[in-house]
C-alpha cells in the first residue's frame, strides 16, 4: 500500500558535480550541484539550478559561463566540501588541492583531477522559485585520455567511478547490469 506524502523533489539518484565559475584566477570558485541534467541532445544542452543567495550565482550571471565537473569516489570529500562552504569565505581551489584548468571555449576554469568536464555557455536563466535553471549549451568535452575506449572511443565513465547523490547523501555506483536496448536485443544463438 502506498501512503500519499508532501510533494518535493525525489527523483534520485543524481549526479553529484562540482561547477567551476569565474573568468580569472582571483575569482574562481567552485560549488556543488545535483539539481542538474541534460536537455537536449542537438544541440547539446544542460541545466544547473543555483540558488540565487549563492556566492557562485552572481559569478555566472555576470560572465554566462561555467563548467560541469563530474565528480568521482576519489573527489568525494572535495565535492561535499565545496558544497557546504562559501566561495564567500575560501579559495575552493587551493583548500581542496584542486587544479583549475584552461577550458577551450570559456574563461571559467575545468578541474583538471575530474574525468569529465562540460563546458558551458548560458542561453537562457529562469526563475522558478528557491532555485533559478541556467540553460546553457554545451561547447566542450574535455575527457580524460584514461577512460577513453581505444578500440570503440567510447567514455568508460563506470571506470572513473562516479559519485552520485541520493537525498542527502554520496553514493558510488553498483555494478552494471545492463546497457540501453539489450531488453530487446537479438540473441545470437536466436534465429
Amino acid at each position: 500500500m502506498k501512503k500519499d506524502w508532501k510533494p518535493g523533489t525525489m527523483i534520485y539518484p543524481l549526479p553529484a558535480l562540482l561547477i567551476s565559475c569565474g573568468n580569472s584566477p582571483e575569482n574562481y570558485n567552485l560549488f556543488t550541484v545535483s539539481w542538474a541534467g541534460t536537455i537536449c541532445t542537438n544541440p547539446a544542452m544542460c541545466y544547473i539550478s543555483v540558488r540565487p543567495e549563492r556566492h557562485s550565482y552572481g559569478i555566472i550571471k555576470q560572465n554566462m559561463e561555467f563548467v560541469i565537473n563530474l565528480t568521482t569516489e576519489d573527489l568525494a570529500f572535495a565535492t561535499d566540501w565545496c558544497g557546504v562552504r562559501s566561495g564567500r569565505d575560501y579559495r575552493k581551489f587551493e583548500e581542496m588541492n584542486l587544479t583549475p584548468g584552461k577550458s577551450l571555449m570559456v574563461e571559467a576554469p575545468y578541474v583538471e583531477e575530474s574525468p569529465l568536464c562540460i563546458e558551458c555557455r548560458v542561453k537562457e536563466i529562469i526563475s522558478l522559485g528557491s532555485h533559478d535553471m541556467f540553460i546553457a549549451d554545451v561547447l566542450n568535452v574535455k575527457a580524460d585520455e584514461r577512460f577513453i575506449e581505444t578500440d570503440s572511443d567510447k567514455f568508460d565513465l563506470d571506470a572513473a567511478k562516479p559519485l552520485v547523490y541520493v537525498h542527502g547523501a554520496y553514493f558510488s555506483l553498483g555494478e552494471k547490469i545492463g546497457k540501453f536496448g539489450w531488453s530487446v536485443e537479438k540473441k545470437k544463438n536466436n534465429k
